[in-house]
């Protein structure tokens, strides 16, 4: 079957992600991507929790962070997780405009969480905890910024997903790409 061929509800197939050669070696390579990024960031970690009591005099990270500002936006992630299973749910369905709905719903999420994030970047710079401030500050703005960086890249990715194939239809093509994209999306909300 071509990997462009314009398919129905009865030709799709259940796993169209790894129907074809390419999208089994899409999936296998992006596995072992993952577990690179799961290095990163144990080691990211590592050093945050190493370093947390390293705050040269300034506040600790318990009396600055805000505490339901970092549980909406940590709700605000996890629903984003939710929402891409189920536009892969539809995606496997093989019903394209719900895919594309939760899809988006999915990147309206993303988008909240990072502008909730750099809020929360501004509050603590304004509190007078920044990158330089102390080893916790470094430790801290590395770490989550980079988390940032990645959420960023992932709203690139399903923004870029969404715009291309907005009018094509599912096809064993683009099926692997939506499919490994919602993969790192759930990686980013571990």
């Amino acid at each position: 079957m071509h990997t462009e061929e314009k398919l129905t509800a009865e030709t799709f197939p259940d796993s169209p992600e790894k129907a074809t050669l390419e999208g089994k070696n899409k999936f296998l390579g992006f596995w072992l991507f993952l577990g690179g990024e799961t290095v990163l960031f144990a080691s990211l970690f590592a050093t945050y929790l190493a370093l947390k009591d390293s705050t040269a005099g300034t506040k600790p990270g318990a009396e600055i962070f805000d505490l339901g500002l970092v549980f909406a936006a940590t709700m605000i992630l996890l629903t984003s997780s939710l929402t891409s299973v189920y536009a892969m749910y539809h995606m496997k369905n093989f019903n394209f405009r719900k895919m594309q709905l939760w899809m988006f719903i999915t990147w309206l999420l993303g988008l909240s969480f990072l502008i909730l994030e750099i809020y929360e970047f501004m509050h603590y710079i304004h509190l007078g905890h920044t990158f330089t401030s102390s080893a916790f500050g470094s430790a801290f703005y590395t770490l989550v910024g980079t988390h940032g960086a990645h959420v960023c890249f992932g709203l690139l990715w399903i923004g870029t997903l969404l715009i291309r194939y907005s009018k094509g239809g599912l096809n064993l093509y683009n099926a692997p790409k939506f499919y490994v994209a919602s993969l790192y999306w759930h990686f980013l909300d571990v």
